[in-house]
């Protein structure tokens, strides 16, 4: 028997219990990607609004910094500057996930210990994961290749973007298998891979923001920092704008390095071991451990400062371009008439808020989602069944679960609209109605956000199992609905699906308390639902 031996009966495992999960990833990643290139060229009808764009994107700081390079006047390299950045960190995400969970879980589920005891070879579950994610990335290239072609784009470029996103997914399932040894656990193997991530995008937004602009004028040359990242790497390809396809190296060389450092990591740790030294807790719980709020909060509480932090900073980077909204909707006369139509009476600064707000609050739905899931996570762990042995009610339990959601959506959104706010007042010297507008803008988007949590609470209490699926599918359709859906030109019933799409526009449109109150309440009976179905099944075990 080698180190390898069964590699290819785990693969076929991996496949099946993978299949559902990665084909959505690629098709949704797919569908993005048609839809950024049918948004980017109804907004930008003529070869003037292109270049326009182009040339803003390339002066302005914040915006390259946001976006990405400028990489050329046409639709396909406006699409990349605005939509790589998004793919590829959705694209390591998906493989940061599979990675650690084909590693890290297993061991902690006790199924890699019930592989091992059958003839696999110590390797077989690294290498069969290794190749189940870059299969999967192999499909994304395909899928994003064939997105772009059958947006009659050319097929150097279209072939150039596919390649660099498969080759930033790789890359962070070669990042993620090496944090796979070093944490004991999947979640602190997958919270320092998507560290790595967060790190790759700042590098790369550092770099884009310290470039300078090309003599074209539609061109930016990215600074030293944006070469540090994989993020970097695979918008330095350029598709649509050049195609260097030398760049591609640098994945195939990180990736080769990486996987070579994890096997040998692999072969000097025991099974369920980990490299980084494990902190004992106490020998008993302290006072703020003995209630089930006070226990969710500690063990999400990380969770809910990442989403801080990164609410605060784009909302911040977003608030400080207000000052330009007029200047940048004006690039587009189909931008400008969507604007002036969803104004109603309002500014365009108003509706620039309005949307702002609603891109954020889109992203809370995703933190009250995870949130919830964390009770799934919790009950498929079998680290409930301990806790409900005690005196402690189910109701009690998933109840303080739904107040840390509730209370932790609130608080992400109130800071986004004060760092939104904020940035704003500094730029333009009008502080107030900065505040005033972003956080009130902020406020309307909480029932919409709620209402896809409870979605989940009731599917967790119903079929806990489709919980993870139906929960960002839901979230994956909302944002789909509700910011591309005017400009897809779908029909308005189906429009109305996302919970977004009857959010008031405030500070453009008059504050409407009816459709608030219609989502909160159904939000409401969603959770009570999923509680009462929760109480009278049986554990998952």
């Amino acid at each position: 028997m080698t180190a390898t031996t069964g590699t290819l009966r785990l693969l076929r495992l991996a496949i099946r219990r993978d299949r559902i999960v990665l084909t959505v990833w690629v098709v949704a990643l797919g569908l993005l990607v048609i839809a950024s290139v049918a948004s980017v060229a109804g907004l930008y009808t003529s070869q003037a609004e292109r270049e326009m764009a182009a040339a803003f994107t390339a002066a302005n700081r914040m915006a390259r910094a946001f976006d990405g390079p400028a990489m050329g006047a046409s639709v396909g390299a406006l699409t990349m500057t605005e939509a790589f950045g998004v793919l590829a960190i959705l694209a390591g995400l998906m493989s940061i996930q599979t990675v650690t969970r084909h590693t890290r879980q297993d061991e902690e589920t006790g199924r890699a210990e019930l592989l091992g005891s059958a003839v696999v070879g110590h390797q077989a579950r690294l290498t069969a994961a290794l190749l189940l994610v870059t299969a999967a990335n192999v499909a994304l290239a395909a899928v994003t290749t064939g997105a772009l072609l059958a947006q009659g784009l050319p097929v150097a470029g279209s072939l150039a973007a596919g390649v660099a996103l498969g080759g930033v997914g790789l890359s962070f399932a070669a990042i993620a298998s090496v944090t796979a040894q070093l944490a004991e656990s999947q979640r602190a193997a997958t919270g320092l891979a998507s560290a790595a991530l967060g790190v790759a995008y700042l590098l790369r937004a550092v770099g884009d923001a310290a470039g300078e602009v090309a003599e074209s004028g539609v061109e930016l040359i990215s600074a030293w920092p944006s070469w540090l990242s994989p993020i970097g790497w695979g918008q330095q390809v350029r598709p649509f704008g050049g195609d260097q396809w030398s760049v591609l190296i640098l994945f195939a060389a990180l990736a080769a390095i990486l996987i070579a450092i994890a096997f040998a990591l692999s072969s000097r740790r025991d099974l369920g071991g980990a490299l980084l030294p494990t902190r004992p807790g106490p020998p008993t719980a302290g006072g703020r451990l003995r209630t089930p709020l006070r226990l969710t909060w500690r063990l999400q509480r990380g969770m809910l400062l990442a989403w801080m932090v990164g609410a605060a900073v784009v909302a911040g980077a977003l608030g400080a371009l207000g000052d330009g909204a007029e200047e940048l909707v004006g690039l587009s006369e189909e931008l400008a008439a969507t604007f002036e139509q969803m104004a109603a009476g309002g500014s365009m600064l108003d509706v620039y808020m309005a949307f702002v707000m609603g891109i954020v609050g889109i992203a809370t739905a995703g933190f009250a989602i995870q949130s919830v899931l964390r009770a799934q996570t919790e009950e498929s762990s079998e680290r409930l069944e301990p806790l409900l042995a005690t005196a402690l009610s189910r109701s009690r339990w998933l109840g303080a679960n739904a107040t840390f959601v509730v209370v932790g959506t609130a608080s992400i959104v109130g800071v986004a609209g004060l760092f939104a706010g904020t940035s704003y007042g500094i730029v333009t010297g009008d502080l107030a109605t900065g505040l005033t507008s972003f956080l009130s803008a902020g406020a309307v988007q909480l029932p919409a956000a709620l209402l896809l949590a409870g979605l989940v609470t009731l599917v967790f209490g119903v079929v806990p199992r489709l919980a993870v699926g139906i929960g960002w599918a839901a979230l994956a359709a909302s944002f789909a609905l509700g910011q591309l859906g005017e400009l897809l030109g779908v029909p308005q019933a189906v429009m109305n699906l996302s919970p977004f799409t009857h959010v008031p526009a405030v500070p453009a449109e008059d504050l409407a308390v009816g459709p608030l109150l219609a989502l909160t309440s159904i939000a409401a009976a969603f959770a009570v639902i999923g509680l009462l179905t929760f109480r009278q099944r049986d554990l998952k075990v």
